[in-house]
């Protein structure tokens, strides 16, 4: 490809990549810009006299101002919109344990989302450690010139351990974005489908294919928002969740918490008896296809519904579970419809935890977003309404962040977790402020 093509940007760089497939293109533009993210200035210079004031002798007053009073940094620098991505490169997203240096691309390209979607400043540390200890100090170290910590691609079950400890001593947001930001999304993607197919959350069966990280917090969410322990039914890599297997989990607390609550019928076997007479199955696990059968979909209930999630390859094409009965399916791919993506919820949430300044985000605010992201879908927009091939919104819906960030940030202060209390009104003028122009312009 021509450095001419390279440089043309906006509409024509999107037509280039719409004629190739992106990962035949992607070599070479990440090699032409040599990454996606660059350091930019939000004060002007317009001479070097102008340094006297941003460096020294002038930065030392906001230096002292801070010392008196730590606040003072959230109104003196950037900190209070700055949020560092953490991995140590174990479970990269369809890749797995690729290590501190191959996780970089994905890292930038999350500081991108962050940045384009919700305005927020994101830096990717990608850290050449995989000692649940040195990560947790790392980023307690780091943590002064941050105001939230996004948990990126962290293999399980150390994932837990990092999050809860980090939520215990910052009094900063931090969350696990394969955790919390897969779930929320699903979530709302449920909440739509239920919807639409005319059923309860509180009455489904639900199977869930994987017993990592995101299907464990989606069952956690699932349940915040109405499902029934009992109704769910999971499996991993060994077969289904129950009680006669909590000897060997006895490592996994999550998993020996599953086979205490979930699966009340006792099911035994794989992925095809878990899903049986279900109607919503949720697999996040191995790349497929042919992970889940067609035949399988068959056996569930009327009008069932499919989450095929796994990266890049979804457990099932959608075209075969819909041969098989669902009514439908979603993935986390684009070239479908009703893609699940993580995107829909970590800019704005973060967006909304930094405006009110909160010193957490609790699931109270993860479960608002599910339940913004699903109600902007159905009224918000140019296209308003769900159906079977719109569950949830698309990431170029601009003005749902907007409304996502301010449910987020109005349920913190609610919950009294926020140290700035405004009005609606307010919150929205602020974040729209932030975000607004980072997410009209083209690619």
């Amino acid at each position: 490809m021509e450095k001419e093509k390279l440089k043309a940007g906006g509409k024509r760089l999107s037509t280039i990549i719409n004629k190739h497939e992106p990962e035949k293109v992607a070599l070479e533009y990440h090699s032409y810009y040599r990454g996606k993210i660059e350091i930019g200035l939000k004060a002007p210079v317009r001479s070097y006299d102008d340094f006297a004031v941003w460096y020294t002798p002038g930065v030392a007053e906001p230096s002292r101002e801070i010392k008196n009073s730590r606040e003072r940094v959230f109104e003196y620098t950037n900190k209070g919109n700055s949020v560092a991505i953490v991995t140590d490169g174990t479970r990269v997203l369809g890749l797995g344990d690729v290590g501190a240096e191959a996780a970089l691309p994905v890292m930038e390209g999350k500081s991108m989302l962050f940045k384009y979607l919700g305005g927020v400043d994101a830096f990717p540390l990608c850290l050449d450690t995989s000692d649940a200890e040195d990560i947790i100090n790392t980023v307690k170290w780091v943590a002064p010139s941050f105001g939230g910590v996004n948990l990126e691609d962290i293999e399980s079950p150390k994932c837990y351990y990092i999050l809860e400890r980090l939520q215990e001593e910052l009094g900063m947001p931090v969350w696990h974005d394969d955790q919390q930001g897969t779930a929320l999304v699903i979530l709302a993607g449920v909440i739509n489908a239920l919807k639409v197919v005319g059923k309860r959350l509180s009455e489904i069966a639900i199977s869930l294919v994987g017993a990592g990280a995101a299907n464990m917090n989606v069952a956690k969410y699932l349940c915040l928002a109405g499902a029934k322990e009992g109704n769910m039914v999971m499996v991993d890599s060994r077969g289904i969740l129950n009680r006669e297997r909590m000897e060997d989990v006895k490592r996994d607390e999550n998993k020996r918490e599953m086979c205490k609550k979930t699966n009340k019928e006792g099911r035994k076997g794989g992925i095809k008896e878990a899903m049986r007479d279900t109607d919503l199955c949720i697999a996040l696990s191995t790349p497929g296809p042919g992970v889940i059968k067609k035949e399988w979909v068959a056996d569930m209930a009327d009008d069932a519904i499919v989450f095929a999630c796994a990266n890049p390859v979804p457990e099932i094409w959608p075209g075969e579970a819909e041969e098989g009965g669902a009514r439908i399916v979603a993935t986390g791919r684009s070239d479908f419809n009703n893609q699940v993506n993580n995107s829909l919820g970590f800019p704005a949430v973060f967006r909304g935890a930094l405006d009110v300044r909160a010193a957490c985000i609790t699931d109270e605010m993860c479960i608002a977003a599910a339940n913004a992201i699903a109600k902007y879908t159905e009224e918000g927009g140019k296209e308003k309404g769900i159906s079977e091939s719109r569950i949830i919104s698309r990431m170029e819906e601009s003005e749902m962040y907007v409304y996502e960030a301010v449910a987020v940030g109005m349920k913190a202060i609610e919950q009294g977790v926020a140290e700035k209390r405004m009005s609606m009104k307010s919150l929205e003028e602020r974040v729209r402020e932030k975000i607004s122009d980072k997410t009209t312009k083209p690619f």
